[in-house]
């Protein structure tokens, strides 16, 4: 990933699981209680049960006229929006409920703390008031917009519940009504007594006049005007250079982090491009025909992040192998995600067929080691296949470009070897905290230092001589979770014995490492007297560790120590279980649906620069609306 990219990805940090409706509403009734008993004054606090029970009169009254609204809004946001057609769930309303109660009470707080310093009065704080009301309306209508996608005519509907709720409580309480000349004796004796009850209400809110109505209105219609504003400014290059809208980002986003939705999928689809990749399957079988272990590598990416596009790949296609599947990273970036989860299960039949057309033998060669420049290969030949990791450690290096891995591939295959899988060990990387992230590109001294390297082992491999070929795995899940760098694969290793060199291939579920653990693990390996000759650790570059945090790499979460001696368990345990098998390797394409050239950059370019500028531009709006509040204040 580019440091772009990073940027982009280091956004979900900010991001949170939505909670339980229950739970936001159960919190904003205990600071709508406490608001009531900081802002009303029923009476003497003086004696104990009379001090509770204006105690508890101030709470119920904090509840009523500022819980209230924020439960209405909460029940009704979800059916309104949903009847004109949007997607808001109960937790998201409700915590967008709770958020518009927090302004309120910040607001009036605010304004309440100016007027005791300055002598304003309570007019000054219900004038407040109605410009929290009028913000928490253009706050919900902006994440409406985002979540549900509606126009702003009709988004305004679900997104007025609350200000609408808190000031019809207001009207009715206040006894706004008396205002009005309407009605005669009947609407005297059957009506007023329930929209006009200034008597049954806290004596605060006698100072509500009708103008406050009437500027609540205007409000939130400048309010509203300036929210369209920022959209369509913020929007404008989005759909220009890509053809979508940032609130259909924003949304998916969301979605996906905050309650595991597919809604982000949805979103990639509409960038997809069609590609053809590569897949190749390198299978391993016992002398009674039971497939033993499978090496998979499609040149995909397992991203974007979590199970978003290919982000859960390698468990996909553990759970869809017969042998235990080790899933190494390809040489594909970014651009190369998978759009959408269904566009796995065309890979994973790719692989089936391909799995079908292998031709097994029982010869292989000893691994060999070759260098060039920065670049360092390790091979080995099965018949007239090869398996080819590459590594840069201990320099640093991520993502290798797909046309980088097709040059080193095709580079392998014209020294006489047939089909390749090239992996891309990735397994050493300082993060995204660096200057140069290692993103290995065509043209690049790297990618030639890469493709050489390939030349050479290929040559190597060709001119080798062939023996039999004993085998031996092991895997364990082990008790890390996501969260500390390790995926659901766990560590798998797999050892190789030919002519009395044994080669051992561990493969971690992770995404990428922190660097000196590979140089690490591999002496720990090869120097002891543990019968490993050669060794090489690869990580799949699961994406599933990268649900919340961009960086997440193997050994920055877990003590290093313990995985090593994880690791040497585990290869003592396939060194046991070493047996005669033969092994085949086959190729086919699969056409797939990816993010596509460019686009995962440019995607990542537009969203940085909303986080960057799009901040400066909402204060800009926000205090252009305020001041033409002011204005008509000052007017009215």
């Amino acid at each position: 990933m580019t440091s772009t990219q990073s940027d982009l990805a280091g956004l979900s940090r900010f991001i949170f699981r939505a909670p339980k409706w229950y739970t936001s509403l159960g919190f904003a009734l205990l600071v709508a209680a406490m608001a009531g008993v900081a802002a009303f004054d029923s009476g003497d606090l003086a004696g104990s049960w009379r001090g509770l029970f204006f105690l508890g009169r101030d709470a119920w009254e904090g509840i009523f006229f500022i819980g209230i609204p924020t439960v209405v809004a909460a029940f009704g946001t979800t059916g309104v929006d949903r009847f004109v057609g949007g997607k808001l769930t109960h937790n998201r309303s409700s915590l967008l409920a709770l958020a518009g109660e927090v302004i309120i009470v910040m607001v009036v707080t605010l304004a309440a703390i100016v007027s005791v310093g300055t002598g304003l009065g309570q007019r000054f704080v219900f004038d407040a008031l109605v410009v929290a009301l009028a913000s928490v309306f253009a706050f919900r209508l902006l994440i409406i917009m985002a979540v549900s996608r509606s126009s702003l005519l009709i988004a305004s509907v679900p997104a007025s519940i609350q200000t609408l709720t808190a000031a019809a409580l207001l009207f009715v309480y206040s006894g706004t009504l008396r205002f009005f000349e309407v009605g005669g004796p009947l609407l005297e004796a059957y009506l007023m007594p329930y929209l006009a009850r200034p008597s049954r209400a806290p004596p605060e809110l006698s100072v509500i006049a009708l103008s406050h109505f009437q500027l609540l209105v205007i409000s939130c219609v400048i309010y509203a005007l300036a929210v369209y504003a920022f959209l369509q400014v913020v929007d404008r290059p989005w759909r220009r250079s890509l053809g979508v809208s940032v609130l259909d980002f924003i949304r998916g986003f969301i979605g996906h982090v905050a309650e595991g939705t597919r809604e982000l999928e949805d979103f990639f689809e509409q960038l997809g491009q069609e590609a053809i990749v590569p897949v190749t399957v390198l299978s391993f079988r016992r002398d009674d025909g039971t497939e033993k272990a499978r090496f998979v590598l499609p040149m995909i990416h397992p991203g974007p992040m979590g199970e978003i596009g290919g982000g859960n790949f390698p468990e996909r296609v553990a759970r869809r192998s017969e042998g235990l599947a080790f899933p190494p990273h390809a040489t594909a970036g970014h651009d190369f995600n998978l759009v959408t989860e269904r566009e796995v299960d065309v890979v994973l039949d790719a692989i089936d067929c391909a799995a079908d057309d292998i031709e097994y033998t029982s010869e292989a060669t000893q691994s060999v080691r070759v260098e060039s420049g920065d670049a360092k290969m390790l091979g080995q030949s099965f018949g007239d296949d090869a398996v080819l990791v590459s590594t840069y450690a201990p320099l640093f290096a991520d993502d290798v470009e797909y046309a980088v891995g097709l040059s080193a591939a095709a580079e392998a295959r014209t020294t006489g070897l047939d089909d390749v899988l090239l992996v891309d060990a990735h397994n050493c990387n300082n993060g995204l905290s660096g200057p140069d992230l290692g993103h290995v590109t065509p043209g690049s001294k790297r990618s030639f230092d890469m493709i050489s390297a390939a030349g050479l082992a290929g040559e190597r491999l060709t001119e080798a001589s062939r023996d039999s070929l004993s085998m031996g795995t092991a895997w364990e899940e082990t008790d890390w979770v996501p969260r500390e760098g390790i995926g659901p694969l766990g560590i798998r290793v797999a050892v190789t014995r030919v002519d009395g060199q044994t080669t051992a291939y561990v493969l971690i579920d992770g995404n990428n490492m922190e660097p000196g653990l590979r140089d690490r693990i591999v002496d720990a390996l090869t120097t002891t007297d543990g019968g490993v000759d050669v060794a090489e650790v690869m990580t799949t570059d699961t994406h599933i560790v990268n649900t919340v945090e961009a960086e997440n790499q193997v050994g920055s979460a877990i003590d290093q120590d313990e995985l090593l001696a994880t690791i040497e368990r585990l290869t003592d345990a396939a060194l046991d279980d070493c047996e005669p098998v033969t092994a085949g390797m086959a190729t086919r394409r699969a056409e797939v649906t990816i993010f596509g050239n460019d686009r995962t950059e440019t995607l990542a370019s537009h969203a940085n620069a909303v986080v960057s500028m799009g901040g400066a531009l909402a204060l800009a709006v926000i205090l252009a609306a305020m001041a033409v509040s002011l204005l008509v204040f000052f007017l009215a």
